[in-house]
């Protein structure tokens, strides 16, 4: 048998003596470096911080449980009516030919984050996110509130005790979760079908509306195993602004940053002026109160990290120490890598420049738009068949199709007439006047007959006017096909 030469000889390490899979520190810090999961119990700080979070995120939990329950003209403020291919903003109900007013919100919405990301960093995912507000605001106190404190629950966890304690406390917690998971699914899916509609599926037959009780037990499942097991590691993993921030900011771009010209070298002790090596130590005492109560687990001294979310959590503890310590706060603070170097932080620059001239055009053309959208849509074609019949009495008849819209909330009716050239007369097929309901389109069929001498190479210009009853006109030009003689 060869014998292996040893290490000092060979510079060879057998493979049994070492693990080529192991990294060689954790790869997230939500998981372990062997690919475990790392539970997060960051512990709640209640500085000045966090109670502005606060108001702000029930704010926004007000508003997003309001909009299908608040009607403005007879509709839910907001109503994403998908099969019926209507959506509903506060009033306006915009329909599949109103694309070019959704691609310019959509693309104005996607500008505003990149901007908001370039001056003020990821402040929407620590301050507007819903998986901030709802994870930080009330599953996680929820969870506190039954199972005890951060430290009690690490406890618990690691003796992995199947204690009655334990057991009622994680089964009251999760009945919890649940009742609020299927009021957060309802909530949810009143956005598409509105709460009148779901108030009839919920107390109907189930076997009449089985899609729904599916769906709702879906959407209800993934809530509760998003803010009940997943978490943080959607923040980390899953969702892509993360990977964005990096493109969106630049040096001037605020950011949660420890600043480590004040705070090294750290160390702990009440003589700041001579350290353990006989140095002065900087501001941090090196108390992990920060990497205690960040929700990702990072420690906000390594630097600008992926796993930040700005939610100032590590501002508001570190805080807490420099008052007890008696030195002066910010040591984490609100900040720019240019600032912690000592330069100039600037607003305006050509990133924030042209995000905001970009967002500023979106905004006026949507405006615009909006401003001058009509309360009817309309088209007019050529109906299937001759393009023209040369009548008995030598008049030329053409035969042409309407599509109207209405995008009001009332019911309309409305009648077609050739209002040019000389001599044109108007002929609708069924009895005028066009009815209209609220939101609906149809389509009408009139015969427009014009004098043969109108012609000219076989074509004349004409202009159907549409009268609603509102008061309304609307003035379609069309070009009338003849004989060529």
């Amino acid at each position: 048998m060869r014998e292996t030469l040893p290490p000092s000889v060979s510079g060879f390490v057998p493979l049994s003596d070492v693990s080529v899979l192991d990294p060689p520190e954790d790869v997230l810090t939500t998981l372990h470096a062997d690919g475990r999961r790392k539970w997060m119990y960051p512990t709640e700080s209640r500085g000045n911080l966090w109670r502005k979070r606060l108001v702000l995120g029930w704010a926004l939990i007000v508003l997003f449980v309001g909009p299908p329950l608040v009607k403005i003209g007879g509709k839910p403020a907001v109503l994403l009516d998908v099969a019926a291919r209507e959506f509903t903003f506060f009033g306006t109900t915009f329909y599949p030919t109103d694309t070019l007013y959704l691609m310019l919100f959509g693309i104005s919405a996607l500008l505003s984050v990149a901007l908001l990301t370039a001056l003020l960093g990821r402040v929407w995912c620590g301050w507007g996110c819903p998986q901030t507000v709802y994870l930080e605001f009330v599953f996680r106190p929820i969870e506190r509130l039954i199972e005890g404190n951060e430290n009690v629950r690490q406890r618990r966890d690691a003796r992995k005790d199947p204690t009655w304690d334990r057991l009622w406390r994680k089964g009251l917690k999760w009945a919890v979760y649940l009742a609020i998971s299927v009021a957060l699914a309802h909530v949810f899916v009143s956005y598409f079908v509105g709460w009148e509609r779901l108030v009839r599926w919920m107390t109907g037959p189930p076997a009449e509306h089985w899609g729904y009780f599916v769906l709702m037990g879906a959407t209800t499942a993934l809530v509760a195993f998003d803010f009940g097991i997943f978490r943080e590691q959607m923040c980390t993993i899953t969702c892509p602004y993360a990977r964005f921030q990096s493109v969106l900011m630049d040096p001037d771009s605020m950011i949660v940053a420890y600043d480590p010209g004040r705070g090294e070298p750290r160390g702990r002790g009440k003589n700041r002026e001579a350290g353990p090596d006989g140095q002065p130590l900087g501001d941090c005492v090196d108390c992990f109160a920060c990497v205690r109560t960040c929700p990702t687990g990072i420690d906000i001294r390594d630097g600008l990290q992926m796993e930040c979310v700005a939610c100032t959590q590590c501002i508001d503890a570190c805080d807490h120490i420099m008052d007890a310590t008696n030195q002066p706060r910010g040591l984490i603070r609100y900040t720019s890598e240019n600032a912690l170097e000592g330069q100039p932080t600037r607003i305006v620059r050509p990133r924030t420049a042209i995000y905001g001239a970009l967002l500023v055009a979106l905004v006026t053309l949507l405006g615009t738009g909006l401003a001058t959208r009509g309360s009817y849509d309309t088209d007019i074609g050529r109906a299937v068949g001759a393009p023209f019949m040369e009548l008995p009495d030598g008049t030329v008849a053409n035969r042409l199709r309407v599509r109207v819209h209405n995008q009001t909330p009332k019911d309309a009716t409305f009648t077609v007439e050739a209002v040019s050239p000389s001599g044109a007369q108007t002929r609708l097929v069924g009895r005028p006047p066009v009815r209209l309901a609220a939101g609906q389109m149809t389509r009408a069929e009139a015969w427009i007959t014009v004098p043969p001498e109108a012609f000219s190479g076989g074509t004349v210009p004409t202009v159907i006017r549409l009268t609603f009853e509102d008061g309304t006109t609307e003035d379609l030009p069309f070009t009338l096909l003849g004989p060529t003689r």
